[in-house]
């Protein structure tokens, strides 16, 4: 069950039980100055019945005392190194196998995903357990075994006395375990709360410049304001109820005190303990209930967890495409055979059949929504197909598994993401294991050493969140620099350039034809007179393909692609008047 909950791998639950160990250690050794103390009070009693102080044995509880001092500090200090270094290097872990899980899973699944929710998965779920194994499971566990312990112990001595100690536990624990299904509810109230919280800051600080431009403030930060509310809420009742059963919790266990004192005085009435005993009893009972109560204490936390890391599960135990790493193609056409597709329930793709073949270059045209981006994520296995069947070199890309199919693809894309890192280390995402000079060839042949000499360190300059210090062509160039450094055979342009001013539109355009040599090559474009060259153009409307054909084909049949070349043609004379 810990290992489900804390999402424990085999070296994690290795590390869970050393910490738990270590703290039963910790936790007898703590009682070894509480055993000397109730000594030392015995002995020092000893006058009430007419005994003498035995000041030698006050001398070697005292030297006892220093022991075990220098035995709880280093076993306190191989506590710290089991529990809260431990879980630092598993949570470090279990971030970087999330990470790793979400670049292997499906994009459908990032579809039903907010990046914020996603954003929480790494950084605060995985907070929550570094916490949880650090602070909250060795310690519950280990107070667990110790209390048992004590308990074994003292009813050996007195069993009586011993119930009377421990008779309130299980009214306490079941004031808590009663009101689980309550805090659940409360719980999972919060992380909403919470997680719409984190949404809308998102949100605000990403439209931040839409919000002034647009005179929104007070509107958008309205809504800020009322998430921030509802946390505060869901916060405050959380607390609340946890607060309220715990204190119920724990005036029910420590009104053993009082039955401890009330069984005692009864037995010592009938003569069958002494004074001493029930001393002894009270110190121990004022004692052992701080141990319980940090157990009871933990039980709300751990439910929390399970609420609040609920979604981490859900990612952790989703499947990963599958397929085989094994392929060996020795042609890289694409070729889609009647394949179908729909976001959820919208459908984008009916029966799209058409082959882009090695070393042409294939053209996708078509009105915005008519399914064109959609076709190059599916040749890439970003999704899966509906229907119908995705090829590359006459493989079914669904038996292909996605690390390996995407070795064979190059990307260049209208929105770039660049990376706050040098521009040397942007380029080298292309091929991780290339040299300098072959990051300096791929940016020399993408036109990008023009602008990098401008730069104050060169290749080493850093270039800001998503490239900020660039500019669009800029941006667009790098982008082909790492495409033309991986060298894959197979190259998606997706509206490349689409938003370049007419000299950036050159250097790129200059950049994409030495990128695109020998390859099988996909454009998708609205701009028509760009790809009037294809080998092959593909129209689509509303999911279908519509016609196929070369430029010249396709103008004389008279169709959508004629009407919307057209349409272009005469935009490009529009001017303002």
């Amino acid at each position: 069950m810990l290992k489900k909950l804390l999402l424990l791998e085999t070296q994690g639950q290795k590390s869970l039980r050393s910490a738990v160990t270590a703290c039963v250690l910790t936790g007898l050794s703590l009682m070894i100055p509480f055993a000397i103390t109730v000594q030392v009070f015995l002995e020092l009693l000893k006058p009430l019945t007419g005994e003498p102080v035995s000041w030698n044995r006050m001398w070697l509880l005292f030297g006892i005392g220093l022991a075990a001092f220098v035995v709880i500090f280093f076993l306190s200090r191989h506590d710290y190194k089991k529990t809260y270094v431990a879980s630092y290097g598993q949570s470090e872990s279990t971030r970087l196998r999330v990470a790793e899980q979400m670049r292997k899973l499906p994009m459908s699944f990032f579809n039903s995903r907010n990046l914020t929710e996603l954003s929480s998965n790494i950084m605060t779920d995985c907070t929550n357990i570094e916490t949880s194994m650090s602070n909250i499971v060795p310690q519950l566990i280990a107070n667990v075994i110790t209390s048992t312990l004590v308990c074994a112990m003292l009813a050996v001595f007195d069993w009586r006395m011993a119930l009377s100690m421990f008779i309130m536990l299980p009214v306490s624990a079941l004031v808590l375990l009663l009101s689980r299904r309550l805090q659940s509810r409360m719980f999972s109230r919060h992380v909403e709360a919470r997680l719409d919280a984190e949404k809308q800051t998102q949100e605000y600080l990403d439209g931040i410049k839409v919000i002034r431009a647009c005179g929104l403030g007070g509107e958008r930060f309205q809504a800020l304001n009322h998430a921030f509310l509802e946390l505060k809420r869901a916060a405050v009742q959380v607390e609340l109820a946890s607060g309220s059963l715990m204190a119920l919790s724990t005036i029910f266990l420590r009104s053993g005190i009082g039955i401890v004192a009330f069984v005692g005085v009864n037995l010592i009435a009938s003569g069958q303990i002494d004074f001493l005993v029930l001393l002894m009893f009270l110190l121990i009972a004022s004692r052992i209930y701080g141990p319980i109560l940090t157990v009871l204490t933990m039980l709300p936390d751990l439910l929390y967890l399970k609420v609040s890391t609920a979604r981490l599960r859900t990612l952790m135990e989703s499947r990963p495409m599958a397929g085989r790493n094994d392929v060996a193609l020795t042609d890289t056409g694409l070729c889609f055979d009647r394949v179908s597709f729909s976001y959820q329930k919208d459908t984008v793709l009916k029966d799209v059949s058409f082959t882009a073949k090695q070393g042409e270059v294939t053209a996708l045209v078509g009105p915005s929504g008519s399914g064109k981006s959609t076709i190059s994520r599916l040749a890439a296995r970003f999704w899966d197909a509906d229907s119908g069947t995705v090829r590359l070199g006459g493989i079914d890309v669904k038996d292909i598994e996605p690390e390996t199919l995407m070795r064979n693809f190059s990307f260049v894309f209208q929105d770039v993401t660049l990376f706050n890192d040098t521009i040397e280390e942007n380029i080298r995402f292309g091929r991780p294991d290339a040299s300098e000079e072959e990051i300096r060839a791929a940016a020399r042949a993408a036109c990008c050493d023009e602008f990098i000499e401008r730069m104050p360190e060169g290749y080493k300059t850093m270039l800001g969140e998503n490239g900020a210090t660039l500019s669009g062509g800029e941006r667009q160039r790098i982008s082909i620099a790492r495409a033309l450094l991986k060298d894959a055979p197979v190259i998606i342009l997706d509206e490349a350039t689409a938003s370049l001013d007419p000299e950036n539109e050159v250097f790129v355009q200059q950049a994409i034809n030495r990128l695109v040599e020998g390859k099988t090559v996909l454009v998708i474009a609205h701009r028509l007179r760009t790809i009037a060259g294809a080998d092959h153009i593909v129209v689509l409307e509303k999911g279908r393909v519509t016609e196929q054909g070369t430029h010249e084909e396709l103008m004389s049949r008279h169709g959508l692609y004629e009407h919307l070349y057209s349409i272009q043609r005469k935009n490009a004379a529009w001017e303002l008047a």
